[in-house]
């Protein structure tokens, strides 16, 4: 795998990055105390499916023409967006805000197997099988064999968040098969507007119109929309092109310590020592899998003449 060395500017918009979607766990899980789990996506996605498509006509960015690209964005927003979206907000009715994002950072280890999967040219090679099975094995510590065992409500809804994780593992592939060339921003807003056409009815079928009310609800739904959605989806982009890949990874690594703080300060969330030990085994897993600091401690002890 390759990869590029991360200058202080990347470091500080990964940063930045990190602290926008971690905040999102907590502004969801804060909504969610209002409105029903349906109706918060629908808001999330069809608010930030307006944001970039008026970021694309500002920047008078070129469309697809062809009707199957637009077919494409409507998989890559049911991969993306629909399932994943819906599954976590689901999770968080039943678990802590910092579990939540402890399992969302599997993304990256369930991203690598996909990847390997499906495209001929992300082979799994020892060192990130090696992480693979360290991923693996912290998501599992941190849901508790036990609980999976017994497969009460609490257990169900952590399966239910590790299944988003791995439709977002999905889409990446998708998108590498069925979405390459297209504008970056184009394709956030077109897999944002197929999420839209799947939750507006959905929620609208399911919860009839809702309309939140208290002033927590409201700035909740802003924040996760328009900031942690539309404006995050940005600022991906630009550290992708800085930094590559590889490097945005670690941003799964950064987002958990945020919410697990915002999630224990706010809401006065307490996790077992276990959902601890297994967040560091998936940190190690992650390490492991990008590379780039076995390599530096490698550079670092080599003798020089």
């Amino acid at each position: 795998m390759t990869s590029r060395d991360m200058t202080t500017r990347a470091w500080a918009e990964l940063g930045l990055l990190s602290l926008i979607w971690g905040g999102s766990f907590l502004a969801i899980r804060t909504a969610l105390d209002e409105i029903p789990f349906v109706t918060s996506v629908a808001y999330r996605v069809g608010i930030a499916a307006l944001v970039l498509w008026a970021y694309v006509a500002l920047r008078r960015l070129p469309l697809p023409r062809d009707p199957r690209v637009w077919g494409a964005l409507l998989v890559m927003g049911l991969l993306n967006n629909v399932v994943p979206f819906s599954l976590m907000a689901w999770g968080q009715l039943h678990i802590e805000t910092g579990l939540t994002s402890i399992l969302n950072a599997g993304t990256a280890v369930f991203g690598v197997l996909a990847a390997a999967t499906f495209l001929a040219d992300e082979s799994l090679t020892p060192r990130r099988t090696a992480g693979v099975g360290l991923g693996f094995l912290g998501v599992a510590t941190a849901i508790g064999l036990e609980n999976l065992a017994a497969f009460d409500l609490r257990s169900m809804a952590q399966v239910a968040v590790v299944l988003g994780t791995v439709s977002y593992a999905m889409a990446g592939v998708w998108a590498r098969l069925r979405l390459a060339g297209l504008v970056p921003q184009v394709q956030a807003a077109g897999m944002l507007t197929g999420s839209s056409l799947v939750m507006i009815p959905a929620a609208l079928w399911l919860d009839g119109p809702v309309l939140p009310r208290e002033p927590d609800t409201i700035l909740a739904i802003g924040y996760y929309a328009i900031v942690a959605t539309a404006c995050a989806y940005l600022l991906y982009f630009r550290i992708l092109a800085m930094a590559g890949s590889g490097n945005v990874m670690l941003c799964t690594l950064l987002v958990a310590p945020v919410a697990i703080l915002l999630g224990a300060g706010l809401r006065d969330e307490v996790l077992s020592p276990n959902v601890y030990a297994g967040f560091a085994l998936l940190a190690l897993g992650l390490v492991l899998i990008d590379g780039r600091l076995l390599r530096a401690l490698r550079r670092g002890s080599t003798p020089r003449p």
